[in-house]
């Protein structure tokens, strides 16, 4: 049922013929992380997009203080890699922490090339995640600029429900650049 998901998710990129379905399994590596268990170390070279099929995770930055600063999260149904990373072959900013035990489906940056060869549509799938998390990236910063904290936390509860319902609110308040205190202000205004 797991691996449903996950051909669902390719589908709605570009419909996968059964052949290259089973070809697209035999690259996928299943693993399970434990709640606080780092799928990716700052300074490590992301290797990897995986997709969720269970869990959460956090995406945050250390500082010298120690200080978590979040700055993304993800759910089952979404992928997850730093693609300035991977891409560019350079230390990852960032740590990818599971939130929950959490299971994905891994594709190794080593055998993506190979992959695209064989399966053609999948080049596609990997353009259109890519341009997806580009929009993604680009809106945040807008709203970070433009709108103010109360919007940004309006707009985040009507985008992602579930962020409030998993995780810490001092983790919702670090993605959406504000206080906590100004998080639990604008929450009781309601």
């Amino acid at each position: 049922m797991k691996s449903e998901l996950l051909k669902q998710s390719f589908n709605k990129f570009v419909p996968l013929t059964n052949e290259e379905w089973v070809i697209v399994s035999s690259y996928l590596h299943f693993k399970t992380y434990s709640k606080g268990e780092n799928l990716l170390k700052q300074d490590e070279v992301c290797s990897f997009i995986a997709f969720m099929l269970s869990g959460s995770v956090i995406y945050y930055q250390l500082t010298e203080k120690g200080d978590e600063i979040t700055t993304d999260f993800a759910f089952e149904q979404e992928w997850v890699t730093d693609n300035r990373s991977r891409i560019s072959r350079t230390p990852s900013h960032l740590n990818i922490k599971a939130f929950e035990d959490t299971r994905v489906a891994c594709i190794y940056q080593n055998e993506l090339e190979e992959l695209f060869h064989k399966v053609p549509a999948m080049e596609r799938v990997g353009r259109l995640l890519i341009e997806h998390a580009y929009v993604k990236l680009v809106q945040l910063s807008i709203d970070l600029q433009i709108l103010s904290a109360e919007e940004r936390y309006q707009k985040l509860v009507a985008q992602s429900p579930r962020a409030f319902q998993r995780l810490p609110l001092y983790h919702i308040a670090n993605y959406l650049g504000i206080a906590p205190k100004s998080l639990s202000r604008i929450r009781n205004k309601k």
